[in-house]
Parts: C-alpha cells; structure tokens; sequence
C-alpha cells in the first residue's frame, strides 16, 4: 500500500527494511509540541494573508490543541508507517477536522517544517542548560563564600605549587561556566532565526508573511535564503559545540572531585547521595556521580562529531542524511543536562576537609615562592638571584626533612645573612595566601568580593526573559 502522504507518485509502499530505516518517529516525536506550535503560527498566517479560509484555520487550530492534549496525556498513537512527528500529527489532525486538514501544508515542506521545530527545540533546550548552570554558579558561589579563607593546596602538574583556597578553586570553575554560557546565549542569537516558509528549499508562490510568522514564533526574523534555511544545522554544531567545551569543563571538576575523596588525598567529603558503595569491598565509598559526569563526555563529543561528519559531504540544499541530526543530538544534550545536575548536587553535597587541606597546602616547600617574593621586596634582590637564593634554602630544609618555616634564622642566615625575623611572617600557609591581593587572586577578601558580585549578577541575569 502506498503512503498516502507522500502523494500519488509512488504505487506500492516501501519494503519493510526500508520503512524501518526511514522512519524517524521514534525519536523526533520529541518536537512534537514545537511541531504544533509552528502549525498553529502557519495555519494563522496563511488565513490572514487569505490563502486559506478562516473556518478552516480555526478548524485546524482546534484540531491541532486536541493533537496537543492527545501527546500530552499519553493518549496518542505514534504510527511508524507515518515516518516522522509531521506526518503523525497531520494524519491524526485529519481524523479530528476532515479535508480541512489538508488545507495546512499549503506554502510550507517537511523540510522548513522540521528545521522550525528544530530550532524551536533547540531554543528551548539552550535556555533550559543556560538556567542550569546559572543554578550550578550559583551552588559554587555560595560554597566558595563559605569557604573563602579554607587553604589549600594550589597544584600544576598535579604537585604541589602554592597555598590558594578552596573557594578560589571553586570559583575557577564560575568564570568556566561564565564563558559557557555566553557560548550558549551566542548560539541563541544565530539560531534564533526562522525557516518556516522557505518550503522545499526554493521559497513558495504563494503570498505568505514570513514575518509575521517569524514574531509568532518568537524568532528575530525569518531566514534571508530559502537555501540555506532547510540545509543549515549550524544551530545544532553551534550548540554541541558549546556544550562539549562545557562538558570538559564538566570533567575536569569531575576528575579533581574523585581526586579529592581517595583516602590519599582526603580533601572533601561526598555523603551517601553521590557515592555508591562496592559488591565485595565493605570499606569502599565510590564517587560514582563525578565518574559518570566524566565518562559522560564522550557521548557529548559523539554527538558533536555526529552531526559534522553527517553535514560534511552534502550538497545544497536537504537530504534525508540529515535526518540523523536529532537523535545523537538529543541523547548528547540529555546527558549534559544530566551531568550538569548532578555536578550542582555534587558541589551542594560536599564538605571540605579543612585541617587535612592546610596540612597538604604547605607540603612540597609550597610557600616558596613567598620567600623569594620577600626577598624582592624588602632586600630589592634581584627575581632571578632570589629564585636561587630561596632554591639553597629549600634545598637545605629538603636535607633536614624539614619545612621551610621550621628552619631556624641562623640556618636560612647561613645562606642569606640579610634575612632577618620578618621572613617567618611570609612562610606560614595562612598568611602565603592573605598576601596574594592582586586582582584575580586568592586572598580571602578577593574571594568574598567575587562570590558576591557573581551572585549578585546571576540574580539579574536570571530574571524571566522579557
């Protein structure tokens, strides 16, 4: 049997293979709300521009807000023989409203048709992560205030490098979140255009307003080349682009928060709502939350190079390859919603260990650096001889087995006869990281000032959007 909706060309229907791989229903249902939206927005549009009735309009609109409540409660039937979410809504709006129906797909294609509702969704999406991870800065904010003056250890290559604190590490990963979401509001911004009306890819005879079609929908305008408005999924790039560098970023706290809670290093603690225990092994708390936020990743950069090597090969204007656009795009950004969730759990759940953090942040000779730096600034030696003078000092406590401030005047005097009593004002962990006040740098008050004005500013940006 033929498919009715494809029309009269084709007499016979499709072999079962080819309707299995086909069919799109089982995923692209999911824009089956932005799929009525558009509908509605259309069959308005083409009433008032007369191309059709305005009996028929308000049939199909009535017959559509049923369609919405069917999906809504469950009730409706998905067909696979209908292919995709246009097809299904269509058939089940002529059921509901007779020949009326027929008369909606006049001036518009799938093929506008769908990259709307993608685009709506994707709309949708963005805005939803963008709340989410304002709601994660926020969970970070709050912790590192908390915790503005809680030292520890500052790391490159993993070792031990300078005191720092706590809240200043986590606010490392506010101004992280802050370029993601300028990255998603930036992608907003281009996909917020609309394609309804561009038809198959070369426009429509018929007098539509495009326009007004676009301000309905909430779009800033419609697509300037029918063209390009049915073959663009740089949206879609655009937004996994965004959210595989947010995912990394994802993983990386991911991977200091394992770090941290192996009784090695025994810096926080994760309760039992984001550990997990072991089948065989009584004593183990596993970090499972941030294991997964890591592993995550990778099905989020699938997605991404997904949908590039989907789109590298194509010519103007759609094919059906691009049908494979939605469903890695989908299960990419569930897991990033996901991930992003479960990292602000994770943040909120956490404790730090503050005795076990000031232990470590002045082991590995950590406060170094301010000896040299107070050998600048009260002998006016020289950086680079202070350097070597603060390397024979370290090398000296590294002889005795001793920490920098456990060596007596006479032992550093031994090295530098200049140094006098003040040097163990700077050696102290607590005072190393009081002492770094320079813009962007860990002293507690520096800290305090950018947990609150983040706050401050996440407040106003996420008032409802006008």
């Amino acid at each position: 049997m033929a498919n009715e909706m494809w029309g009269g060309r084709f007499a016979e229907g499709p072999a079962a293979i080819m309707q299995e791989i086909n069919a799109s229903i089982d995923f692209d249902k999911r824009l089956a709300m932005q799929d009525i939206r558009g509908s509605i927005a259309h069959a308005e549009m083409i009433a008032a521009q007369g191309i059709i009735d305005p009996q028929s309009a308000e049939a199909i609109k009535q017959g559509l807000s049923q369609v919405k409540t069917e999906i809504e409660s469950g009730t409706f039937t998905f067909k696979t023989s209908l292919e995709d979410i246009h097809m299904n809504v269509e058939a089940r709006l002529a059921d509901i409203v007779g020949p009326a129906a027929g008369r909606l797909h006049t001036a518009r294609s799938r093929n506008d048709q769908v990259a709307t509702d993608f685009r709506l969704w994707m709309r949708d999406t963005v805005d939803a992560i963008e709340a989410a991870l304002a709601d994660l800065q926020q969970a970070l904010c709050e912790k590192a205030l908390t915790h503005a003056g809680t030292v520890m250890p500052g790391f490159t290559h993993l070792q031990s490098a300078q005191p720092v604190t706590f809240g200043h590490h986590l606010m490392a990963y506010v101004e992280m979140l802050g370029r993601d979401r300028s990255r998603f509001r930036d992608a907003r911004v281009r996909l917020n255009e609309c394609p309804l009306g561009a038809a198959a890819l070369a426009g429509t005879s018929f007098p539509i307003d495009r326009f007004a079609t676009a301000k309905a929908l909430g779009f800033d305008r419609p697509t300037a080349n029918s063209l390009d408005s049915v073959s663009d999924r740089d949206f879609v790039i655009e937004t996994l682009s965004a959210a595989s560098i947010l995912a990394m970023h994802l993983s990386r706290f991911a991977e200091e928060i394992v770090i941290w809670t192996t009784p090695q290093f025994a810096f926080i603690k994760l309760t039992d709502k984001f550990t997990t225990g072991s089948s065989i092994m009584p004593q183990k708390r596993n970090p499972d939350a941030a294991e997964l936020v890591r592993a995550k990743t990778g099905r989020i950069f699938g997605g991404l190079i997904g949908i590039l090597t989907v789109m590298k090969g194509l010519a103007l204007a759609y094919a059906k390859d691009m049908q494979e656009d939605k469903e890695p795009t989908f299960d990419a950004l569930d897991a990033l919603a996901l991930c992003i969730a479960a990292t602000a759990g994770m943040v909120r759940d956490m404790e730090p260990e503050a005795k076990r953090m000031k232990k470590a942040a002045g082991s590995g000779y950590a406060t170094a650096t301010d000896l040299a730096d107070w050998l600048v600034r009260t002998l006016k030696m020289p950086f680079r001889e202070a350097h070597h003078v603060t390397g024979r000092i370290v090398a000296l406590a590294s002889a005795k087995n001793a920490d920098l401030e456990k060596l007596t005047l006479a032992e550093m005097q031994s090295i530098e006869p200049r140094i006098t009593g003040e040097i163990f004002s700077v050696l102290g962990v607590t005072n190393s990281v009081k002492s770094r006040t320079s813009y962007g740098g860990t002293a507690p008050d520096n800290v305090r000032k950018q947990a609150r004005r983040w706050l401050a500013q996440l407040k106003r940006e996420m008032r409802p959007r006008a």
